[in-house]
């Protein structure tokens, strides 16, 4: 049975589904945060096709939690990754999460690696 918490973010995120879509132009940037890691993805929905992908296991997969700065630096991983990838501008898909603490460090971090959105 799921939680409140989790019906009310499943329903925000079909809201933001409906208008936000990546294609090849413009990908969109999917983030997950879980409680322990925090995941992003550049995804072309037109192909149904994952281009570049970033999460903080790669940063430090010993360490128990992500904070902020973990945030941040796998946004500048990913935005190194889309770059070398021919990315350069995307469509931000906060996935029903709060643009707010990690999923924003994330995104401030992807823009300071030079991806536009």
């Amino acid at each position: 049975m799921a939680s409140v918490k989790s019906e009310r973010r499943q329903r925000i995120k079909y809201r933001i589904r409906k208008k936000v879509e990546g294609t090849s132009e413009k990908p969109r940037l999917s983030v997950f945060r879980s409680n322990a890691r925090i995941y992003a993805q550049v995804i072309d929905d037109t192909k149904g096709q994952t281009l570049v992908s970033a999460s903080s296991l790669e940063l430090d997969a010993t360490k128990a939690s992500v904070n902020v700065e973990d945030a941040k630096n796998v946004g500048l991983k990913l935005a190194e990754k889309a770059l070398a990838a021919g990315v350069s501008a995307v469509v931000f898909d906060r996935n029903g999460y709060l643009y707010h603490g990690k999923v924003k460090a994330l995104a401030d971090g992807a823009r300071e690696g030079g991806l536009k959105f």
